[in-house]
């Protein structure tokens, strides 16, 4: 078991030093201090000794608060979102985290806003899936990573809604799946997204359906600010989808998202 646990620790390490190289020298040092810290590097350790990460890949994106990593896990490519402890947003993130009851005693440093901001993301993502919304399945967490379903085919991440180029026709039909899941993640699971764009949503090639992504900052009802964070995610997507001949107001799709269920 140690000569097992050493050999998973050494592809870690060997695989964080290829992410080194193929970087310059001042991205390398960059990733290094804010990503892969010692302690960020024992928790990824300890995801590899349950068996969860077999093995580091590539970055896939890299966000104002985190970097997002391919990896392989058990069965099937992983995506690996790391929260970066010293250059996170503290301010910003704690706009979200107040006034979220779920996280009503945490303490107010930067280690804990981040570690409870990581938990925040898999469950809302947790209640997004069982509210029929299709969004990366969430796997587990460790201190300020998150562990997920990777969202792509062969390495290659699904593009983002803002990086594709599709018919108007097409177009109408993601909107309408987005009001339909922005209407499910309000009624069915008791959230608003927070900073829904065309920069937090992927489309899957094959059969052009929305993927939401980024959930981090969505926040529960409850949470004094929800109002004013769904009327700027629907502020957000009309914006949008005006490109697509979609001349829907915001009162009405406002309405649309609140309708209770049938």
């Amino acid at each position: 078991m140690k000569k097992e646990l050493e050999g998973k620790i050494k592809r870690l390490d060997n695989s964080v030093d290829k992410l080194r190289i193929k970087r310059k020298d001042s991205d390398s040092l960059k990733v290094t201090e804010n990503v892969f810290d010692n302690a960020t590097l024992k928790a990824l350790y300890t995801l590899s000794n349950k068996g969860i990460v077999q093995a580091l890949g590539g970055s896939i994106s890299t966000g104002k608060e985190a970097n997002v990593f391919l990896a392989d896990g058990e069965e099937e490519e992983i995506a690996i979102k790391i929260y970066r402890i010293s250059s996170s947003s503290f301010r910003s993130m704690e706009d979200y985290i107040l006034g979220d009851p779920r996280f009503s005693n945490i303490r107010h440093n930067k280690r804990d806003i981040v570690f409870a901001w990581t938990k925040k993301e898999f469950r809302n993502l947790m209640r997004a899936k069982q509210a029929g919304i299709r969004v990366p399945e969430p796997i587990t967490t460790e201190r300020n990573i998150l562990i997920m379903k990777f969202m792509g085919e062969n390495g290659k991440p699904y593009p983002l809604l803002k990086d594709i180029k599709i018919e108007n026709e097409d177009g109408q039909m993601i909107f309408e799946t987005v009001i339909d899941y922005m209407h499910k993640l309000y009624v069915d699971a008791n959230l608003v997204h927070g900073d829904l764009s065309e920069y937090n949503i992927l489309i899957d090639p094959e059969d052009i359906t929305p993927i939401i992504i980024d959930m981090g900052q969505s926040v529960t009802l409850e949470h004094p600010r929800a109002d004013q964070f769904l009327k700027r995610d629907i502020e957000n997507i009309l914006r949008y989808f005006k490109r697509y001949k979609v001349n829907e107001s915001p009162e009405s799709i406002y309405a649309r998202i609140k309708e209770p269920e049938n």
